[in-house]
């Protein structure tokens, strides 16, 4: 056995459980296995299995391990570009940026980001440069904009009751996600009550995921339809007594107006809309309400269909009809982001920020690119970016737009990346970047209530250089006089620490962590919600959430705010994460890869059968926006008119070379954006030279 130290780690990828890990180390420069650190209540000793054998990303062969130049056509690949120095690629990018600016004014400059690590520094320190320049800022929009808003509509305050709480459940409802694939710690905790308590595992979801698998019911509906089984179940509650009427009045603003409301929408009205037999639809809410130690573990899916915000809203309203808030155990939780109280204003720059700079939606990038008015405004064409921690080519809706802008010969781009992704191909300048075992940082979650600092555990790869290095080097460049980009990494963790009263970054480094839990009032509520009035809102006041509220309902409610199935389209498509992936990250992995197999549209024998559509052969999937080709597997784990891919597979590994987000629309969800990656209507036809395979 190869002899290793253990380091302490954080996992930096897009995914709410932020795991504690344990990091076997080789050598300097080489990493073993990664483990779920035993110590730490929420991770447990569990992680997922692709971050488990994270030595085949760290060690991949195709790691970018210098500052590259393109010399050749755009979207090549390594062979249209050369090597460059990092002086002179920081001198191009800066001097790039300049030139956008004098044209056309410092909105023309873009930098673009998202969560390929959360780590607050490294992710984050991006806008100091934006805020300082005056760039144009970036809406976040891509990952859970829809599914905030409905959360916010109701509870008030991003959190909820503690995740470990679930061990002593005697009922949980995993709503809308698929633990088993992109958080297995919860499955941990489910486990638990489970062994200890016998307690039922419910699972809502459109397909049998593996979570699915799990449970004691799985309620499979249609695609975005989740508000009317909610209501639906409201109405058995209050018609069969089992709403808790003291708590209500107690704690909530218009409970009679709900009861008369949801009166009218019976299990036989939900299903006709879900799918779902009313006799299940009736079990369910009757074991719901019988059952006061609860847990609704409210998954991301709510924050990829059109109507997401107001499902969510609709779903968090069970438990304070049956007052589960109340009981340990009982309630709900979607994140905990708010309970950490970091201030952000070194990492961010946030006293440079001047909310008169134009804000461009991220998950509208096809849209920015080719010049949308809509989007850009008054304002100048984007001219120049930066992008750091995404791949916009691959995970933006619209991808064939995002691709059609990103080609444009007047438009400069630099990708600082870890490896040569479709994005990065499509750059005039491309830098190397570390992973988080190569550098600082500080994590905060919100599937649970743990802060991580966690320090290099290996040296950077060749040439690559952290996020904050590259900010910092392109700001001198620039001008920028923050005096954050003055400091280092540890130094800025260590400062925003002080200044947000937790104990010094060294500390908590040698802590391994920070519980931040609140007590058990506050995250139940019993103090009251995150409203002036401290009580829950059944009817929500949509528009201090967002500004588009055209269509929403007063109270809880289904709206099919829905790219909905017609004669032309009569699929609903649903883009699942694949359990191997986490969006693009671990698409070059081979055992990820392996496991995986091919990009596959899951179809009902039904569907099939009326389609003239084989197991294993190639079909077309297409829509307004275009067309894609995949291999169909038949699958009887969801219901007619629902198709599913699990992704993100890249472009180039569809068979037409057009991946699955070039059929997702960037329609912007209501009440303030949001993409809408599971909300899209498709034909499927059996494509002229598929063959089984």
């Amino acid at each position: 056995m190869t002899p290793f130290d253990t380091f302490h780690s954080a996992c930096p990828h897009d995914c709410p459980s932020t795991c504690a890990l344990e990091v076997e180390r080789i050598s300097p420069t080489q990493i073993g296995r990664i483990h779920g650190a035993k110590a730490n209540s929420y991770t447990a000793g569990v992680i997922c299995a692709k971050v488990a054998r994270y030595a085949e990303r760290q060690h991949h062969p195709d790691r970018l391990r210098q500052p590259l130049r393109r010399v050749g056509d755009k979207g090549v690949g390594r062979a249209g570009f050369e090597p460059i120095s990092w002086s002179a690629a920081l001198d191009e990018i800066a001097r790039q940026f300049e030139r956008a600016e004098q044209r056309f004014g410092a909105e023309a400059v873009f930098p673009y980001y998202y969560a390929g690590t959360m780590g607050l520094v490294q992710r984050d320190g991006i806008w100091r440069l934006t805020h300082e320049k005056k760039y144009s800022r970036m809406k976040s929009t891509i990952c859970v904009t829809l599914a905030d808003a409905g959360w916010q509509a109701g509870v008030g305050v991003m959190r909820g009751v503690d995740t470990r709480e679930m061990a002593e459940s005697d009922l949980i409802v995993v709503w809308g996600g698929n633990p088993v694939a992109t958080q297995v710690n919860v499955m941990t905790h489910i486990a638990r009550a489970r062994k200890a308590r016998g307690a039922k595992l419910v699972v809502v979801d459109p397909y049998r995921t593996g979570t699915a698998e799990a449970a004691d019911l799985h309620l499979m509906l249609r695609p975005g339809s989740d508000a009317a089984l909610a209501v639906a179940v409201m109405h058995v509650l209050f018609k069969e007594g089992l709403a808790d009427r003291a708590y209500l009045a107690r704690h909530t603003d218009v409970p009679e107006e709900l009861e008369r409301h949801v009166a009218g929408r019976s299990p036989e009205w939900a299903e006709e809309i879900t799918g779902i037999p009313a006799a299940t639809i009736r079990d369910f809410a009757r074991l719901y309400g019988a059952t006061k130690k609860s847990f609704i573990r409210v998954g991301y899916g709510f924050s990829r269909t059109r109507n997401g915000a107001v499902s969510l809203h609709a779903v968090s309203c069970l438990p304070s009809v049956t007052g589960a808030w109340a009981e340990r155990g009982g309630g709900a939780h979607y994140s905990n982001r708010t309970i950490y109280h970091l201030d952000n204003s070194l990492i961010q720059g946030l006293d440079l920020l001047d909310p008169s700079v134009r804000e461009l939606d991220q998950s509208r990038l096809g849209a920015i690119l080719t010049g949308d008015r809509r989007d850009l405004g008054d304002g100048p064409p984007v001219t120049a970016m930066l992008v750091q921690s995404t791949n916009p080519m691959n995970v933006c809706p619209n991808s064939a737009l995002v691709k059609k802008g990103f080609e444009r010969d007047d438009l400069f781009v630099a990708v600082h990346e870890q490896f040569m992704t479709e994005t990065a191909a499509m750059a005039d300048i491309v830098l190397p970047a570390t992973t988080f075992l190569e550098h600082d940082d500080i994590y905060r979650a919100s599937g649970h209530t743990h802060l991580q600092v966690t320090r290099r555990i290996v040296e950077p790869l060749g040439e690559a250089r952290p996020n904050h290095f590259v900010v910092t080097e392109l700001a001198k460049r620039l001008g920028c006089r923050h005096r954050g980009f003055s400091l280092s990494e540890w130094e800025i963790i260590d400062e925003t620490l002080r200044i947000s009263d937790h104990v010094d970054a060294q500390t908590m480094y040698d802590n391994r962590w920070q519980d931040c839990a609140l007590d058990f009032e506050t995250t139940h509520f019993l103090n009251g919600f995150g409203h002036a009035d401290g009580r829950f809102r059944f009817k929500p006041d949509w528009r201090a959430i967002g500004p588009d509220v055209e269509g929403l309902p007063a109270l809880p409610d289904y709206v099919a705010l829905i790219d909905r199935p017609t004669a032309e389209y009569p699929l609903r498509l649903v883009t699942a994460p694949a359990r191997q992936f986490l969006n693009s990250t671990f698409t070059m992995t081979p055992t990820s890869r392996q496991r995986e197999a091919r990009p596959t549209v899951l179809i009902h024998p039904t569907d099939a059968a009326r389609l003239g559509v084989a197991d294993g052969v190639e079909v077309e999937i297409g829509n307004r926006l275009g067309s894609i080709r995949v291999h169909a597997r038949l699958f009887d784990g969801l219901l007619p008119g629902t198709v599913v891919i699990e992704s993100l597979w890249g472009n180039a590994d569809f068979p037409g070379g057009l991946g699955v987000n070039a059929l997702v629309s960037d329609e912007p969800g209501k009440p303030d954006g949001g993409a809408v990656f599971h909300d899209t209507a498709v034909w499927l036809r059996p494509h002229a030279a598929g063959a089984a395979a």
